[in-house]
């Protein structure tokens, strides 16, 4: 099958299931996704972040200075981790 391309995300209102799919499919798994919602931490619906979660990932959210660092960090710890990261 074909994989699809997520949609553009310029803002965390366009964070959906759909956009966060691509994180779900990495090989291997990843453990923790450290989503940059831009200059401040934005709440992410809680289905979203419960999925993820079922799917066995779990999801840090930050604003995008802190998400770089804390993606720095796990992966110099040798964790399985991808970001998603929105420009401040």
């Amino acid at each position: 099958s074909t994989p699809t391309v997520s949609p553009q995300v310029g803002s965390h209102r366009d964070i959906s299931l759909e956009s966060l799919s691509l994180f779900r499919l990495l090989e291997p798994q990843i453990e923790i996704l450290v989503l940059g919602t831009g200059d401040r931490v934005e709440r992410l619906h809680p289905a979203m972040v419960k999925q993820m979660r079922e799917c066995g990932i779990a999801v840090e959210v930050q604003d995008t200075a802190n998400a770089c660092a804390t993606f720095n960090f796990l992966m110099n710890e040798r964790r399985v981790v991808a970001a998603g990261l929105i420009p401040p």
